[in-house]
């Protein structure tokens, strides 16, 4: 697990390979085997210096968040950090020198580790990194991370490291002062032994020590009483409760460590770290978020639902069908991730046209230093831009992403599938029409499928792969496998109308619409949404997707489906501002007002059509609505079939429309107070608000048998 030799120098190095692990990580054996380590190089004479490094291409990945979360004893947790706490500080003060050698990535615990050595050299790897995010997954770092990382850098350079959860490359961490030095990949333990040696010749008065046990040391930058450090402290604060309405107790958390650990010594620093933490660890939110996504969100990249039994595709040639700005993102991340792509679309000018979306997007990157010269014209060089369906043969699958209307969807269909090999998957990228209705102008409809990717598709890394009834096994775990090859993540779900993202989203907005119905302040909408956890309030989200749209959506179904259809309140507002002219944002107005060069404000016309009511509900009672109603039409989902597993729901929700990450997604929100308390909110939000609010028999039986989605 920790490998140990000492050589003639009398350096011990301690070699980190956890056997059966891709990574190493800290958890009870390792930390029991790290602390023992430590105390026997502490106190044998024949050790002169210390070099700890790893036999894995990574150092340390961090905590093994499944012993985190086994205890709910928060002094039991307590008494876990320090005693790791009392091995680092023995490590660091043992008066032997002591360097780190990374290969590559040290992030979270890792990092905490190496920060406890005196000298940290690091692989010139450009796949590794450095940083702290334990805060992405509503943690803070429990390692001395909080303590250390200002006492070295300072704390205005800390504060967005662990604040954002920011991961550095080599070459940028070297220049924040985590690391001393970067060198050729391989030989970072060289150089650490070198500067080992040499620590080892210094005269006794001379002897290396951490910059925080030096006499006279001060903290870099100014401590926590100096103005400019209180100013930041306070921005970072602002900061804070502006992002997170106070919903996320880590960020908080964090800033509490830094301002109260650095105003007293590293020892008493680490004591003040380690209860926040265990407070952290233990709190609702933090379990939620890592339940989904780190577990949940795992499971799914790993093709948790991907049928057993079919060999795995390797893919080679992707067509797409449609170069507007969905064909032409799913064309970009396909040739990123090294796949030839046929981009078709009517005319040379459109396909050029979708294709130089990646040349705009690479220009971006080459500005940045994200990218170079030679890979942007490797990734073009990928693309081919027709009109010419002949160049689709030998494509593995082709994904249709033109207009959403179904006759010119099938006329795609049939041209595609005239050139491809019959074993070929054709995909469509529909949003929101029924797959089996689309299959049914495919030649093959076992090999149809529904990839409903997100737009910006380069940066919205959820795919929601729709079964149709006729889809085969194959075709399911074919498709699984292209988008792990492009380096996305999907959720699995069965066809029906509106599939799940694209319907639950919409209860967000409609129960927005029906607030603003209701005469219920726009503003207060608005802030419920965001206090609710929301990206956006419910009328400006509104005004992204258009409410032409929402309309077009809400009268093809009322067509399709006729008098079984029960629209929303909120179908009606969003067809009044229709007739008004006033379609969103795309139009420069909507329920705002976008002017151009200022920032948007809501529209004062919408109090003239809808008139404020005079008594106004309390926040609170419209964040509840905003979230029940989500979460009940997502165990509907559950109970119709559209949705097989928790997995699938939570992490759909928090990657396709921004569900609340500190709730962990619709179900987790049902299961926080349990399925009886929720059953009883949706019985009081329906005999208040309507039958949307209705809970499901599925719920009413879970309830009734003290069931929850997850663990029970």
């Amino acid at each position: 697990m920790i490998n140990v030799n000492i050589d003639a120098d009398g350096i011990a190095t301690l070699s980190w390979d956890m056997a059966d692990r891709s990574q190493n990580v800290l958890n009870a054996e390792s930390c029991q085997m790290l602390c023992d380590l430590v105390d026997e190089a502490a106190e044998d004479g024949a050790v002169k210096a210390v070099l700890m490094t790893s036999a894995k291409p990574d150092f340390i990945a961090g905590g093994d968040l499944e012993w985190l979360l086994d205890t709910s004893d928060a002094g039991v947790l307590f008494e876990r950090v320090m005693r790791l706490h009392r091995a680092l500080r023995k490590l660091e003060t043992c008066g032997k020198p002591v360097a780190m050698a990374l290969p590559g990535s040290a992030l979270g615990g890792g990092l905490e580790v190496a920060l406890a050595g005196h000298y940290r050299v690091a692989a010139d790897n450009p796949e590794a990194c450095f940083g702290l995010p334990e805060v992405t997954l509503g943690l803070l770092p429990g390692g001395g991370g909080t303590q250390r990382l200002p006492r070295l850098i300072g704390i205005q350079k800390a504060l967005p490291l662990l604040l954002e959860g920011k991961r550095l490359k080599a070459a940028d961490a070297l220049k924040a002062g985590i690391l001393h030095a970067v060198v050729a990949p391989g030989g970072e333990q060289e150089a650490a032994r070198a500067w080992l040696r040499d620590a080892m010749l210094a005269a006794p008065s001379e002897r290396v020590q951490q910059p925080w046990d030096a006499k006279g040391y001060k903290v870099p930058g100014g401590a926590v009483a100096a103005p400019a450090v209180q100013q930041a402290i306070m921005a970072a604060n602002a900061m804070v409760h502006a992002k997170t309405w106070g919903n996320y107790p880590a960020p908080m958390n964090i800033l509490s460590c830094v301002y109260e650990g650095l105003i007293t010594d590293i020892d008493t620093g680490l004591m003040t770290e380690a209860r926040y933490f265990a407070q952290t660890v233990l709190s609702p939110e933090a379990k939620a978020m890592i339940r989904t996504l780190f577990f949940s969100m795992g499971e799914a990249k790993k093709l948790a639902a991907r049928p057993a039994g079919v060999p795995q595709q390797k893919y080679a040639k992707v067509g797409v069908l449609g170069a507007g700005m969905m064909g032409a993102g799913i064309a970009y991340v396909a040739a990123k991730a090294g796949l030839q792509v046929v981009l078709v679309d009517r005319s040379q000018a459109d396909a050029d046209k979708g294709k130089a979306y990646s040349q705009a997007l690479l220009e971006k990157q080459a500005a940045r230093g994200q990218a170079t010269p030679q890979q942007a014209e490797a990734l073009l060089a990928r693309i081919t831009a027709t009109t010419d369906y002949a160049l689709l043969a030998g494509s593995d699958i082709v994904i249709e992403a033109v207009f959403e209307d179904r006759a010119l969807k099938a006329a795609v269909t049939a041209q595609a599938e005239a050139v491809l090999a019959p074993d070929a998957i054709f995909a469509s990228n529909t949003s929101t029409l029924p797959i089996g209705g689309l299959a049914e102008a495919s030649a093959r409809p076992s090999n149809f499928i529904g990839l409903h990717f997100f737009s910006p598709v380069d940066r919205m890394p959820l795919v929601e792969v729709v079964v149709g009834k006729q889809t085969s096994a194959a075709t399911l775990a074919r498709s699984l496998d292209l988008v792990k090859a492009l380096g996305m993540t999907p959720i699995v779900v069965n066809d029906a109308r509106g599939f799940y993202t694209s319907r639950v989203f919409s209860t967000y907005v409609l129960e927005g619409l029906a607030m603003l119905a209701e005469g219920i302040a726009p503003a207060l909408i608005e802030n419920a949404g965001l206090q609710a956890g929301m990206p956006l309030g419910p009328l400006a989200l509104t005004d992204e997707v258009s409410s032409e749209l929402i309309d077009k959506i809400d009268r093809q179904t009322r067509r399709d489906l006729g008098e079984a259809y029960r629209g929303r309140p909120g179908h009606a507002v969003a067809a009044r501002m229709v007739q008004l002219g006033r379609i969103g944002k795309k139009a420069g107005q909507g329920y705002y007002d976008y002017p151009e060069g200022g920032r948007k404000r809501l529209w004062p016309g919408l109090a003239e059509h809808f008139p404020r009511a005079a008594a106004q509900p309390g926040v609170a009672e419209l964040v509840e609505r905003l979230i029940a109603v989500q979460a009940v039409e997502t165990v509907r989902c559950m109970e119709e079939g559209v949705l097989t597993t928790a997995r699938d729901a939570d992490v759909g929700a928090i990657l396709g429309w921004g569900f609340p990450a500190f709730r962990g997604g619709p179900l987790s929100e049902v299961d926080k107070d349990g399925t009886a308390a929720f059953l009883a909110r949706c019985e009081r939000l329906a005999a208040r608000h309507g039958e949307r609010f209705a809970p499901p028999a599925l719920l009413c039986s879970m309830a009734a048998s003290g069931k929850k989605f997850y663990g029970g």
